[in-house]
């Protein structure tokens, strides 16, 4: 036991170290989690048995490892999609679309659906929050509505997209840690989460009847919404992710360029930056990686594995725990994506002894991971909505009815076994 508790050390070390110092700081965002990890990389190396050499080739052959790779050509080509879509002016268009369709006196309901497409077209939460929180805000304080309500759902919806869309960090790394594809994981999450959707959809419609939509909405240039809607219906056709994310690229190119966006300089620009952009998230995984190589080396998901599933009878105990990890591990991390990189492996392990479908596995990975994202004060998230719209991230909180239902939706998923074909 002693022997299994010092080989998990290492992940103990990383949660409590920015857990602890994030607290003293009264910032979660202050302390780089990068710096977290490289602490508790480096404590892994040194509790390791054996030559240094040889331990230090365990920890490069995690963070080197295959899979780890493909993430990042993944999130290379994610970053530089992102973000020329995004110079190109594609954001602005979308936005400008969904609030276009924005049926009368639906407000709340047509907002709600707005942020689910514009985050499932573009697979970022805080892009969406960022697109839409302005906007809602203005809205809100110009027809009397609760501000609070209104930013709320907007942060609700951009978890729409960041659980399902085939571009978002946790889609990727909850199916590649898996070992499935995000067209597949995208069929079982949607059984499990579109009716929680439709409730809170519903919710919407009855709350938001005395509430006008905006009367002005700036002209829609539908040639910029384009990448977005052809990199969604490729990605729901099972095309290759790194195919999808190429033809995106190259269509914000052919787009931006014909209609004096950028000229091939500022494209290649808007590219660079957004692969640099994604530095962090790219040394994340490669030191998430070595860290759990050295982990797995010394038998800590051994011991994790036998100690959550020893009190497991079935599947049902052996899906709660992968809920339940990757759960706790958020509220100390305060990130969905660095949360399932942590514990994919781990979830990976557990599936693969109770024989667990993989495709929902990585479902319930990312769906509790945005639950908890979706309700901590101190997410970047909640965060960031609550700048934009001058509140304070506890207000919002009464208001965040989709990351509950989701969350609702993945236990009785749990219990009631389905989707059946996947469970």
């Amino acid at each position: 036991m002693k022997k299994g508790f010092l080989a998990l050390s290492p992940l103990l070390v990383f949660i409590v170290l920015y857990l602890v110092t994030s607290i003293i700081a009264r910032d979660f965002y202050k302390v780089p989690i990068t710096v977290a990890f490289l602490a508790s990389s480096i404590y892994a190396v040194l509790i390791t048995p054996g030559p240094l050499r040889r331990r230090l080739d365990v920890f490069s052959q995690g963070a080197g490892d295959k899979q780890m790779m493909l993430m990042i050509w993944i999130f290379v080509l994610a970053g530089a999609f992102a973000n020329s879509a995004k110079v190109m002016g594609s954001i602005d268009a979308t936005v400008n679309l969904t609030l276009s369709l924005l049926p009368s006196q639906m407000l709340l309901a047509g907002l709600f659906l707005a942020a689910c497409f514009i985050s499932l077209s573009i697979g970022t939460s805080v892009g969406t929050i960022v697109a839409l929180t302005p906007i809602a805000a203005g809205v809100a304080a110009q027809t009397g509505a609760s501000v609070a309500m209104v930013t709320a759902v907007v942060v609700g919806g951009s978890f729409f997209g960041d659980n399902l869309s085939f571009i978002s960090d946790t889609t990727i790394i909850a199916t590649q840690t898996q070992g499935c594809q995000a067209s597949d994981k995208f069929k079982v999450n949607s059984f499990i989460v579109f009716p929680a959707a439709l409730i809170i959809l519903g919710i919407y419609v009855y709350l938001g009847q005395d509430i006008a939509a905006p009367a002005s909405i700036p002209e829609v240039e539908l040639s910029k919404v384009l990448p977005y809607l052809v990199v969604l219906i490729t990605a729901i056709f099972g095309l290759n992710v790194m195919v999808v994310l190429t033809i995106g690229i190259s269509l914000t190119g052919i787009i931006g360029l014909s209609t004096g966006s950028f000229d091939v300089y500022g494209w290649f620009g808007a590219m660079g930056d957004g692969i640099i952009s994604m530095g962090e998230l790219i040394i994340i995984t490669m030191m998430a990686g070595g860290l759990l190589a050295v982990i797995k080396h010394n038998g800590g998901i051994d011991y994790v594995i036998s100690r959550l599933t020893r009190r497991i009878h079935g599947k049902r105990g052996a899906e709660f725990a992968i809920g339940g990890l990757v759960g706790i591990v958020n509220l100390c991390t305060a990130n969905n994506t660095v949360s399932i990189i942590t514990v994919g492996g781990i979830a990976h392990e557990i599936g693969e002894k109770y024989g667990l479908d993989p495709r929902k596995c990585a479902s319930l990975l990312d769906t509790f991971s945005c639950t908890v994202q979706g309700l901590i004060p101190y997410g970047a998230q909640m965060l960031m909505a609550a700048g934009l719209a001058s509140l304070n991230p506890i207000s919002l909180l009464p208001h965040l009815y989709y990351p509950v239902a989701i969350g609702m939706a993945a236990v009785a998923a749990i219990i009631l076994r389905y989707p059946k074909r996947y469970s």
